[in-house]
């Protein structure tokens, strides 16, 4: 018996080493995303499962988009690299700089899955991606998107579910992020996923008064310079036409006058021939 209870202590705890060393081991694989996570304006970003990096479906196409790709792809997973010794220091950055970028890309198509998803909602819960800066949306939290999914066109900006518009994030350093990273998909399709994310009234709006009354529309309207231009145009063809119309009309008034008079002519002169004749 005593054998027997040694053995069933030797077998548990052979167990909970090989457990303590397969959780050691995944904290080794998430050791470079959560530290990448943590840095200062990556707080946008959730963690990528290690399940979804490693199956070389999710990752189709991407080794053509980052350079340093397999260098890249095992910083990520702290996977041991033996070729990565013969680099140099500025290769070595190089590959951080693609580590980068590439978990950039993988973490685009991850949030777009169920898991990556649920990731991103329980951060909007937390309300970690800002709030809108507009004072009639009454603090509503923001979702992050990207107003181009080609990388390096734009930064990352944050969308309002209220007013429907995106804003600069208040942090220089999230306002540096790539927006790619996140996509022109991501805050409207979790939207219809989460029904109740949804904000259940519509914004306010700003009404425009002066001495308590509601402007019209087009007393706020920019001017338009062509239409004035146009007007002056017309303006000014009218009064030329009116000031070329009063010598046209004296002309011809005097012309029956001077008919008359021609043809008055002849008869005088019929006249005072008979009077000298």
């Amino acid at each position: 018996m005593s054998n027997a209870g040694f053995e069933v202590d030797l077998v548990s705890d052979t167990d909970s080493g090989s457990s303590e060393e397969a959780t050691g081991s995944e904290d080794e694989v998430a050791a470079w995303i959560g530290w990448f996570c943590s840095l200062k304006g990556n707080e946008f970003f959730c963690e990528v499962d290690e399940e979804f990096i490693q199956d070389d479906f999710n990752l189709s196409g991407l080794s053509s988009q980052v350079s340093y790709y397999d260098y890249a792809l095992d910083l990520i997973l702290d996977a041991d690299s033996p070729s990565t010794e013969i680099l140099t220091d500025e290769q070595h950055e190089l590959v951080e700089s693609a580590a980068e970028t590439l978990y950039g890309l993988i973490h685009v198509r991850y949030i777009l899955t169920s898991r990556g998803m649920g990731a991103m909602y329980e951060k909007y819960k937390a309300c970690e991606f800002g709030r809108c800066p507009r004072m009639l949306c009454n603090g509503q939290p923001c979702l992050p998107v990207g107003t181009c999914d080609v990388p390096r066109q734009s930064t990352v900006k944050i969308f309002c579910p209220k007013c429907q518009e995106t804003y600069y994030p208040r942090s220089k350093y999230q306002g540096n992020v790539d927006g790619a990273f996140f996509g022109t998909t991501f805050p409207h399709l979790l939207l219809m996923s989460y029904p109740g994310m949804r904000p259940q009234q519509p914004p306010d709006r700003y009404v425009p008064r002066v001495f308590g009354f509601k402007l019209n529309a087009a007393a706020l309207a920019p001017p338009n310079d062509s239409r004035d231009a146009q007007r002056n145009d017309a303006t000014a063809s009218r009064q030329g036409v009116a000031g070329n119309a009063a010598p046209a009309n004296h002309t011809e008034r005097t012309r029956p006058q001077a008919k008359r008079k021609d043809d008055a002519g002849p008869s005088q002169a019929r006249s005072s021939q008979r009077l000298h004749g």
